[in-house]
Parts: C-alpha cells; sequence; structure tokens
C-alpha cells in the first residue's frame, strides 16, 4: 500500500505538505487551516459527480490527515526535521511512524537527567572525566567546570579532593594554579556561576509556564479542529453545497469619500452675481 506522501503525490501531485496548502513553511496554524479548508471544498465527495466519489473520498482522507500533520506540533516537527508522515495503516512498525520513532528517540525530560546525575557522580567516567579536565586545563579549576558535567559551587569541593588524592597517589602531576589558586580567582568563578544558576531556574520556571500554555493551546486546537469537522458533516450530511471560501478571501473595501465642506467664500460671490 502507498505511503500517504505517495498518496499525496498522486492525488494532489506534490509530497510537500506546505506547497500542498499553499504556504510557507514558517506559516501559522490559521493559514495551514485556511489552505485545508479551500481545497476540503474541492474533493470533498458530496461536490464530486457519483462516479468520482470514491477518489474524492480517499483524497479528502489523505488532505484530512495531512492538516493534522502540520497542526499538530510533534507531528510537524517529526516532518520538519525528517520529512515523515506518520502512517497510521503500517502495523509493521507499530500503529504510526510518529511511535515507532519515539521508541527509539524519546524526548529528554527532567527526570531522566536526574537518574543519569546520579549514576554519573562517583562513578570510573566521572573520575576519567575529572582527570582529562584537570589535564587539559593544567589544573585551572575554571577549566574543570566547563568540561566535567554536573560540576558545580556546592560539588566543587569533593572534586578537588578527588584530584588531591590522584596527586597523593601520583596519577596526576601537581599544577601551581591548582594548588595555590587565587582567592579572587576563586570568588569572581563563585559568583558568576551562581548568576548562571540562578538564571537557570527562572528559565526552567518560564518553560514549565510555557509548557502548560502549549498543552491548554493544543487541547483549545484540538476541540477546534473537531468543531470544523463538525460543521462540514452538518453542512454536507444533508446534501446541501454551499461554496463560502468567500469567508477566506480578502474584502478590497472601497474608501470612504470625506464630505466637502461648503466654501463660504464661494457661497458669498454667488450671493453678490445675484
Amino acid at each position: 500500500m502507498p505511503s500517504i506522501l505517495q498518496q499525496c503525490e498522486e492525488y494532489f501531485g506534490t509530497k510537500d505538505l506546505y506547497k500542498l496548502f499553499s504556504v510557507d513553511k514558517t506559516a501559522l496554524e490559521k493559514d495551514i487551516t485556511k489552505g485545508y479548508y479551500k481545497l476540503a471544498l474541492k474533493v470533498h465527495p458530496d461536490r464530486v459527480p457519483e462516479e468520482e466519489k470514491d477518489v474524492a473520498t480517499e483524497k479528502f482522507k489523505v488532505l484530512t490527515k495531512l492538516h493534522l500533520t502540520l497542526t499538530t506540533k510533534d507531528k510537524r516537527a517529526l516532518y520538519d526535521e525528517q520529512g515523515i508522515v506518520g502512517d497510521d495503516d503500517d502495523e509493521s512498525f507499530g500503529s504510526s511512524w510518529l511511535e515507532t520513532w519515539s521508541l527509539f528517540f524519546k524526548p529528554i525530560k527532567d527526570e531522566d537527567i536526574s537518574n543519569y546525575e546520579k549514576g554519573y557522580i562517583g562513578s570510573d567516567l566521572e573520575k576519567a572525566d575529572i582527570k582529562k579536565a584537570y589535564l587539559n586545563g593544567k589544573g585551572c579549576i575554571n577549566f574543570m567546570f566547563e568540561f566535567i558535567p554536573f560540576m558545580t559551587i556546592k560539588s566543587e569541593p569533593r572534586i578537588i579532593e578527588i584530584v588531591k588524592e590522584m596527586i597523593k597517589k601520583g596519577e596526576l602531576p601537581e599544577y601551581e594554579q591548582f594548588v595555590n589558586e587565587p582567592k579572587a580567582k576563586r570568588t569572581r568563578r563563585h559568583k558568576k556561576y551562581r548568576i548562571e544558576e540562578k538564571e537557570a531556574e527562572e528559565m526552567k520556571s518560564q518553560m514549565s509556564s510555557l509548557e502548560k500554555q502549549l498543552m491548554k493551546r493544543q487541547a483549545e486546537r484540538q476541540n477546534g479542529f473537531q468543531s470544523f469537522l463538525d460543521r462540514l458533516t452538518s453542512k454536507y450530511g444533508n446534501g446541501e453545497i454551499e461554496d463560502d471560501s468567500e469567508d477566506f478571501q480578502p474584502h478590497d473595501e472601497e474608501p470612504k469619500q470625506k464630505k466637502r465642506k461648503p466654501n463660504n467664500n464661494s457661497t458669498k460671490s454667488k450671493k453678490k452675481k445675484v
């Protein structure tokens, strides 16, 4: 069975969904929906001769699914990045390409990072990273901050003790800037990272708020799309055909002409002539 994009090319002459709906890649959802609505009016089964209804039905199904792809955040992102549209009828690789993709490349959550951090701290991998950062930075602790995962002001004393132990065992050379780091340098570093930690917390809070707004918007969008389908059903269910594509056409309004005020001078001159 041909994929949804192959069907799109067969029925509409393109695999480019943005070209299909006559919009740019950066188009807003409302503009995509307008393009979809215009095409839906043309290919709806009730608007074609009886012998074309079967093909029109398939076209309408494809069109509706592709519209849903570009108006669903995750599906649109997958299409933009990989050119993939989920094929719900393809059961050989899960119920859809989107679900299959998610199985292999799950989005990273805060919990995933936290679990990795717990396993990383104190591990041989962390010790190897500490040793590498120390050697590459010639003992510069600022350099180590940039290259050791999860290193913070709070964990700094623990990491310094690990390095001192390695120096004591002869695993690492002793660098002057590490052993006798100036107090002013340490103070500047701590000030810098405290500011960054505060900014990170504020950003995290903002992202959490944004995520809630996006989820709310997603729900509203799905409800709106369902309402749109209900309107189509009620409109065509009784066989009433009404072309309201004009709803999406710009209306040029004639400029209002300003009323001319009577010229007092001309009025007076007319009276004099009389």
